[in-house]
């Protein structure tokens, strides 16, 4: 069965849904209680034209003139409602803002717990397939854009398009004829807008892209930095870099480019569509000519002035959408990618097979328990809802195994391999003959093509895949130690594990040596991956971290490729004692840390071709033996 990570298709309209829908689920009361504030503010900058047309025609009646007392006690009111209303406005802005500051962030909060927590159940394959900076930049630049969609273009967009409505009702209550002059200078803004918004989408989804690539670059090479050093491969690094940031350097500049433009452009529309209004709102009061309205008012002055001043605000919200476009599509850009990382398929685990704490008397029945008693079981529920117990005894088989990474490039070719409990199992083989490979089976990070893998005489499938890496403990060959102490590292492989434990599991491991004599000892702070220990100490730290687990099966991959010889010998004393009564697979270079192994495999381009222990493979002087006597290098 095969759990490859899928890319799913996203496109804009489904990415603002979605988006909604996530605002509406997280914040079902502030959502609506917002939109109502920024709409009502939004209403109250229409309201002025009215007040303007009645002002205008109060003023402007001749049987008014020179009633200025008269005049005064009609204006006086409507003045005092304005104010009022401008109140409520400011009310309302200010607690729109306030709860747009909340929920944006609150928002963003929720996003990065939703992407990490779906990042976790990932399968291995989409971190051995995506590179690390790219992944880094969603956390960053992506929710960075998506930051200023919800915050800043979301509610910009509301408002200017509730505005526009009002503005244009208010239009067609006093001209429809002017409102058409309007409408066809909007609609000259509109295929503006979408021949250079289209231009300024494109580039910003791939300025999205080029920014992620730069990122993943500067990582690799922030992690690779001793290499290019040593390798004198600055000059190449800085070529290279050059070619992705010229990459971004043309994508951003288009994109901007499109993106200021379009601005100005709009702005002028306004402009001159202003100067139309004006001029044709004259001609129509010179020429006496018949409005057509829902007002039944004539052309005149407190009509054409007041329309004026809807047409600039009518236009200049046009603006406001149109300058919200580039903010837009780098919003759903950012989002896009955030819900590709978001919806990639989760790591499957249809296991129902539990690892418990288990208690076994001298018949060899099983009681389940709470505590820890350092002996563990499968339980294992049926149909028919008993259950049963297996014992944890760290038989592990590999039966007729195939597998490969990508399709059409097998890396194992029927492969079986039998560990009996106790037993210590040795792969041996040059670099890419599968010996990792079969250890990461072993761990379900990868599904089998065809074959068996059991454990205690369970399909691995069957039993749930965090009780399955409970059982095994393992220490890479790359070590990987987190910001914190060096206490807690080791406590990382059991998180109830005390200090006792913890430092009885560095000394099984040859490591509370060197760590009493750093500064502050098991609480020096590490960081940078361990960037201030050598790289043996570090090993030695990720070696009693898999003591401290005390695993029933361990897995050795290159655990002491690190140490030198001197420090070796200290350490596979205490792996001795770490390995004793377990089930352990070792994986290793140095042939001289398998000599005493029950089972050698001897692997080449992903087939077992040698079997034994050292005293049979060296009685055959196949390959093992040539390895061993230096005639073969494994590399």
């Amino acid at each position: 069965m095969k759990n490859d990570s899928v890319k799913p298709k996203t496109n804009k309209k489904s990415t603002i849904k979605r988006i909604l829908k996530m605002l509406i689920e997280f914040f079902p009361v502030l959502i609506p209680v917002t939109a109502v504030c920024i709409i009502f503010s939004a209403i109250v900058s229409v309201i002025p034209a009215l007040f303007t047309q009645k002002i205008y025609e109060i003023i402007g009646n001749p049987d008014n003139f020179g009633k200025w007392d008269y005049v005064f006690d009609k204006i006086l009111p409507l003045i005092i409602w304005l104010i009022c209303v401008y109140l409520l406005s400011l009310l309302s802005i200010t607690t729109y803002t306030q709860l747009m500051a909340y929920i944006t962030h609150r928002f963003l909060h929720k996003t990065r717990r939703k992407m990490f927590d779906g990042m976790q159940n990932l399968p291995i394959k989409y971190f051995d397939t995506h590179k690390h900076g790219d992944i880094m930049s969603h956390y960053t630049n992506d929710l960075d854009t998506l930051r200023e969609l919800v915050a800043n273009a979301m509610p910009t967009l509301l408002q200017s398009c509730v505005i526009v409505v009002g503005v244009l009702s208010v239009m067609i209550y006093y001209s429809i004829w002017m409102t058409l002059i309007v409408l066809c200078g909007v609609f000259v803004m509109m295929l503006v807008s979408k021949k250079i918004g289209g231009g300024s989408a494109k580039y910003f989804v791939r300025q999205q892209k080029s920014i992620g690539q730069a990122e993943g670059f500067v990582q690799e090479m922030m992690n690779g930095q001793k290499v290019v050093k040593v390798f004198n491969h600055e000059k190449e690094s800085e070529e290279d870099f050059e070619k992705i940031n010229e990459q971004l350097f043309q994508d951003s500049r288009r994109a901007h480019a499109y993106a200021n433009v379009l601005g100005p452009i709009i702005m002028n529309i306004g402009n001159i569509l202003y100067v139309i209004v004006a001029v044709c709102g004259g001609l129509f009061i010179l020429l006496n000519a018949k409005n057509v309205s829902l007002s039944g008012m004539a052309f005149n002055i407190s009509i054409v002035v007041p329309f004026m001043n809807m047409t600039k605000q009518f236009t200049g919200n046009v603006n406001q959408v149109s300058q919200q476009i580039n903010i837009i599509v780098m919003g759903l850009a950012g989002a896009q990618r955030i819900f590709e990382l978001m919806d990639q398929e989760p790591e499957v685990d249809d296991g129902y097979v539990t690892l418990v704490n288990a208690e076994i008397d001298e018949n060899g029945n099983i009681t389940e328990t709470k505590k820890r008693t350092g002996k563990w079981a499968w339980k294992h529920p049926h149909h028919d809802g008993t259950l049963t117990y297996t014992q944890l005894k760290g038989d592990v088989r590999l039966v007729g195994v195939d597998f490969s990474y990508t399709e059409g490039k097998q890396i194992l070719h029927d492969v079986s391999v039998y560990a009996e409990p106790g037993q210590k199992v040795a792969f041996v083989g040059a670099t890419g003959a599968g010996k990792t490979t079969i250890t990461n089976l072993i761990n379900c990070f990868y599904n089998i093509e065809d074959g068996k893998i059991r454990y205690d005489g369970i399909n691995i499938n069957k039993i749930k895949k965090d009780d399955l890496r409970r059982s095994l403990g393992i220490v890479l060959q790359e070590t990987n130690l987190f910001t914190g102490t060096v206490m807690e590292n080791i406590r990382y492989g059991r998180l109830d594990a005390t200090d006792e434990e913890c430092i009885e599991a560095a000394k099984l491991s040859g490591a509370d040596d060197f760590i009493t004599r750093l500064p502050e000892g098991y609480e020096t702070q590490l960081s940078n991956n361990g960037a201030n220990l050598s790289q043996g100490q570090r090993q030695l730290i990720a070696i009693a971290r898999a003591a401290v687990a005390d695993p029933p099966v361990m897995i050795l991959d290159e655990a002491t490729s690190s140490i030198d010889t001197r420090t070796e010998a200290i350490v596979q004393k205490g792996m001795d004692r770490l390995m004793e009564g377990r089930t352990v697979f070792v994986i290793a270079h140095r042939l001289s840390t398998v000599k005493n192994s029950d089972v050698i495999m001897v692997l080449d381009k992903g087939r077992i071709i040698e079997r034994g222990d050292h005293n049979k493979l060296i009685a055959e002087k196949g390959t093992y033996y040539q390895l061993y006597t230096g005639a073969f290098e494994l590399e």
